[in-house]
């Protein structure tokens, strides 16, 4: 609807689009046409304006899942997230980026003694599932390249993380890569928009 009354594209994977088809309906149970739908396939650069989107392939149990850079005025960011695990191409990607948003989504003990049914517990800490604060701090520690100036914590559980346990674990990690130019760690809350970030 959004898109509609704003007359504003929408862009998706063409297996996403094809699997959205079967589902998308309006309240009337009509099937819903997007009137300017673009299509993009993982791995292959496009522009919008003057913004250079390069789409990539990550681990979750979705049809045809990505994660973006933006590149712009040589700029490059990253938001990466419902991540099971980070693979080399996810590390590849995500290499370079001046500003980084990735998924610290549960902590594991809280996961483990929560709400959720055992069938769901397992399903977020497979490796099609999502991101632990402990499985982003190893990330942090060994594989990441250090250079982003600001590194933001994305989809964070309500149920099953603590936002101050998420920016405790990945300041630890980060430790003497963090400086007053360097991996400041901000938090992207579910219900409120983040505060704007000049480059």
């Amino acid at each position: 609807m959004l898109a509609k009354r704003l007359k504003i594209p929408v862009y998706m994977t063409e297996a996403t689009h094809d699997e959205y088809r079967k589902y998308a309906r309006d309240s009337y149970g009509n099937r819903i046409t997007l009137e300017r739908l673009e299509l993009f396939h993982p791995g292959h650069v496009f522009n919008i304006g003057d913004v250079s989107v390069t789409p990539f392939t990550i681990p979750h149990d979705a049809v045809d899942p990505v994660g973006f850079t933006f590149r712009c005025e040589g700029m490059k960011v990253g938001v990466c997230t419902d991540l099971g695990y980070m693979p080399a191409s996810v590390r590849h990607h995500i290499r370079g980026c001046q500003v980084l948003m990735i998924e610290s989504n549960h902590d594991l003990e809280m996961l483990r003694g929560g709400p959720y049914p055992w069938a769901v517990k397992q399903r977020v800490m497979s490796r099609v599932g999502h991101l632990s604060n402990d499985a982003l701090a190893d990330f942090l520690t060994t594989d990441y390249d250090g250079g982003a100036e600001y590194v933001i914590l994305a989809h964070l559980s309500e149920q099953n993380n603590h936002p101050e346990i998420a920016r405790m674990t990945a300041e630890r990690a980060l430790g003497e890569q963090r400086n007053f130019v360097r991996n400041q760690v901000m938090l992207a809350a579910q219900h409120e928009p983040l505060a704007a970030i000049r480059l």
